[in-house]
C-alpha cells in the first residue's frame, strides 16, 4: 500500500510539474509584444474598432486561465475592461474543441453610449460578412474551406462580473456583481445580481429558467419585491424577439426606482404587464412597452404644494405635497410614459389628473386640485421629473382675474373654474 501511495504521489507531482512548465512555456510565448500585438489586431478586426492591451498572461490560481490586463476599446467613449479572464472547458479540450467554460470580468466601465458604438459595428460587419458566416470578411471561412463554428460554442457557459461599472446615457454609473450560467442553447439558465453603488444601491435580483422560453424573476429593493414571469421567444416564421411579463410590486419604497431624482416616496404596489418585440435583445429595450395599475401609499409628492398653488392661484412654487393615498395606470414606452386617471386624497385635499413624461424627463399635463368646499382649480404640471412646476391654466387665469374683480374673493375661485371651460371649449372650435 505504501510503495502504490509513493507512485500515486509521485505521478501527481509529475504532472504539477508539467502543468507549471507547459504553464511557463505558454507565459512566455502569450506575453511577448508580437502576441499581444496580433491579439490586438485579432480584436480589431473582429470588432471594427482599435482594441489596445496592456498585457497577457496565464494564470494558474484559483483555475488555469488566459487573461487579458488593461482591455481598451477606442470607442467614443472609450470601453475599458482592468482584466478579462478566460477559462476553458478541459473536456473540450481533450475532445479538440476549444470551449470557455467561464469568464470573469473585473474593474470594468461600460458606457452606454459606448456599447451602443461597439453594437452597431458588429451589426455592419456582420451585413458586410458573406451570408452565414457570422463572421468579419477576413475571417470568414471560404466556400470550401472548414466548417462553420455555431456562435453558441464561443460564448461562456458561466460569466462572472465583479465591479463592473454601467454609465448610462446621462452619466449615472451604476457599479454591479453578477454571476450568469447559459445553457446549451446560449440562454440564461440562471442570473444573479447585486447592485453594490448607484441610483439602485442594494438592489438584489434573481432570474431562473423554470421551462422552455420562461423564467421566473425576484428582485428586493427599496425595502419591497418586484417578482413575476417574463418569457421570450422568437416569433413564428419572423426573425423578431417578442418579450412578454406579468410583475407584481409589493412594499417597494418609490424614491428607491428613481433615484437620484425623488419626484415620489412612499410604499407602492402595483401590477404591471409588459411585451416588446425587436430584432435583437438589446432593441428590447426601447422597444418595450408596459402598462401598470398601482397605488402609492402615505406618499409624498416632492417639488410642489398642492394646497398653497390652490392658494396661491398657482403662483406658488416648490414645497411637498403629503397624500394618503395616490392611485393611477402607468403606460411606458421606451423611457417616455403617461400617467392616466391619477387621483389622489389627503383629508380636505382631493386632486385628479394626468401627466406625461417624455424620454427627456420633462413634464407636461394638468392636474385638478379641490381643497375643502372650494371649486376644482385647474392646474398645468411643467417642469422636468427633478424640478416639477404647476401653474393656472390661461384660461383659468384670466377668469381668476375677472372673477375677482366681479365678485371679490367667492368670484376667483368660479373664475377659475368657468375660465378654464372657456378657453378648452374654444381650443376645441379653433382645433388649437
Amino acid at each position: 500500500m505504501a510503495r502504490i501511495f509513493k507512485w500515486v504521489l509521485a505521478a501527481a507531482l509529475a504532472a504539477v510539474l508539467l502543468l507549471v512548465g507547459v504553464a511557463l512555456v505558454l507565459q512566455g510565448w502569450v506575453s511577448s509584444d508580437d502576441f499581444r500585438q496580433r491579439m490586438e489586431r485579432e480584436a480589431t478586426a473582429v470588432l471594427g474598432l482599435p482594441v489596445q492591451l496592456e498585457g497577457i498572461e496565464v494564470a494558474l490560481w484559483p483555475l488555469p486561465a488566459v487573461a487579458l490586463n488593461g482591455v481598451r476599446v477606442q470607442s467614443r467613449p472609450p470601453l475599458t475592461l482592468a482584466r478579462l479572464e478566460l477559462r476553458p472547458g478541459w473536456l473540450a479540450l481533450l475532445q479538440g474543441r476549444l470551449e470557455i467554460a467561464t469568464l470573469v470580468l473585473r474593474d470594468a466601465v461600460l458606457p452606454q453610449q459606448a456599447i451602443d458604438v461597439v453594437l452597431l459595428s458588429l451589426q455592419k460587419r456582420k451585413q458586410s460578412a458573406p451570408a452565414g458566416s457570422g463572421l468579419p470578411p477576413e475571417k470568414a471561412p471560404k466556400p470550401d474551406g472548414d466548417a462553420k463554428v455555431a456562435v453558441t460554442d464561443w460564448l461562456p457557459r458561466r460569466a462572472l462580473l465583479q465591479g463592473v461599472s454601467w454609465i448610462s446615457l446621462k452619466g449615472a454609473a451604476t457599479t454591479m456583481d453578477a454571476e450568469l450560467r447559459l445553457g446549451g442553447d446560449g440562454l440564461l439558465d440562471d442570473a444573479t445580481l447585486h447592485v453594490v453603488k448607484g441610483n439602485l444601491q442594494g438592489l438584489r435580483g434573481r432570474l431562473q429558467r423554470e421551462e422552455a422560453g420562461q423564467w421566473a424573476l425576484h428582485v428586493d429593493v427599496g425595502g419591497g419585491t418586484v417578482a413575476g414571469r417574463i418569457g421570450m421567444q422568437t416569433a413564428p416564421g419572423a426573425q423578431a424577439l417578442t418579450l412578454q411579463g406579468q410583475l407584481e410590486t409589493r412594499g417597494v419604497e418609490v424614491s428607491a426606482l428613481t433615484a437620484p431624482n425623488r419626484p415620489l416616496s412612499g410604499k407602492l404596489e402595483a401590477s404591471t404587464t409588459l411585451n416588446a418585440s425587436a430584432a435583437t435583445t438589446a432593441g428590447l429595450v426601447e422597444a418595450l412597452r408596459t402598462e401598470t395599475r398601482f397605488t402609492v401609499k402615505d406618499a409624498v409628492l416632492n417639488g410642489m404644494d398642492l394646497v398653497k398653488a390652490v392658494q396661491t392661484v398657482g403662483l406658488n412654487r416648490g414645497g411637498q405635497t403629503r397624500l394618503d393615498t395616490l392611485a393611477g395606470q402607468v403606460q411606458s414606452q421606451g423611457r417616455a410614459a403617461q400617467l392616466n386617471n391619477l387621483v389622489a386624497s389627503s383629508g380636505a385635499l382631493s386632486a385628479t389628473g394626468q401627466v406625461a413624461v417624455s424620454a427627456t424627463q420633462a413634464l407636461n399635463g394638468r392636474v385638478n386640485v379641490s381643497l375643502g368646499n372650494t371649486l376644482g382649480v385647474p392646474l398645468v404640471v411643467g417642469g422636468t421629473l427633478a424640478a416639477p412646476e404647476v401653474t393656472l391654466t390661461r384660461g383659468a387665469l384670466l377668469g381668476a382675474a375677472i372673477g375677482t374683480v366681479m365678485v371679490p374673493g367667492v368670484g376667483t375661485g368660479v373664475g377659475m373654474e368657468l375660465g378654464d371651460r372657456a378657453s378648452e371649449r374654444l381650443k376645441k372650435l379653433f382645433g388649437r
